[in-house]
């Protein structure tokens, strides 16, 4: 069979390269010996038949509205994903968009599509960027860079993780990202699975397992890891944190 990973509006929702997270999935189980694709979804009548992941990238506020048009033709889609437990990557506005519902520092209210808890409200203290270092009881330590000028408020029970470096979800939560099933959103851009191929495995491992198969990463997986971790070192040099050996 073919792998299939979907890449939802990347031409609105790409800003970070985060979209090419859908790349790096395909990427890896090409290098684990299985047939992979990425599918670039624009609208609804463009989804395949079958999806084993997808990838919402970020973008910039002036792309909301747009955005959340598409993505709303593919709510049906979305929930059912959701409920089956196939794997949904959702960065930044992307996460937003799944959420609640986006409030814009100049009084906008975007509603967003509800797959996931919480609301995206401005930041008191305006937009942050920098590092962003987290445990995740799932994942592990995983590290990115936020850049974004909204908090994360009412998805308190189901972080991704606790905050080692950045300012995450915000309002002194000390959390960063949401999660509900196999659904994670998260503030981290990069894309964040280059930077963390652990929890690109996790998925990938999901991904397999929903279809009957394997996962174990190749050996072109573990030279391209060499350079991951040494960006990863970077990076916690950078927010001064040091993990546990």
């Amino acid at each position: 069979m073919t792998f299939t990973i979907a890449a939802l509006v990347p031409s609105l929702l790409n800003t970070n390269g985060d979209a090419e997270n859908a790349a790096v999935l395909a990427q890896r189980l090409r290098w684990a010996g299985h047939e992979a694709r990425v599918a670039r979804v624009e609208r609804v009548d463009e989804l395949p038949d079958r999806v084993d992941a997808v990838v919402v990238g970020s973008g910039n506020d002036s792309s909301l509205e747009p955005a959340r048009e598409r993505l709303l033709t593919m709510h049906d889609e979305l929930r059912r994903w959701g409920t089956e437990g196939v794997p949904i990557l959702a960065v930044g506005t992307g996460w937003e968009l799944l959420s609640w519902g986006v409030e814009t520092a100049d009084g906008r209210v975007v509603e967003g599509l509800g797959v996931l808890p919480g609301r995206a409200v401005p930041r008191a203290e305006g937009r942050v960027t920098g590092e962003i270092v987290l445990r995740s009881p799932r994942f592990g330590h995983l590290v990115g860079f936020e850049n974004h000028a909204r908090d994360a408020v009412q998805a308190e029970a189901s972080p991704l993780g606790r905050l080692l470096a950045g300012a995450g979800n915000g309002r002194g939560s000390g959390q960063e990202g949401v999660v509900m099933g196999w659904v994670l959103g998260t503030h981290l851009h990069g894309p964040v699975l280059a930077k963390n191929p652990a929890f690109a495995d996790a998925i990938l491992t999901e991904v397999a397992s929903r279809a009957g198969a394997e996962y174990a990463p190749g050996e072109q997986a573990a030279v391209v890891d060499r350079y991951a971790d040494e960006a990863r070192r970077l990076l916690l040099e950078a927010a001064k944190v040091t993990l546990p050996e």
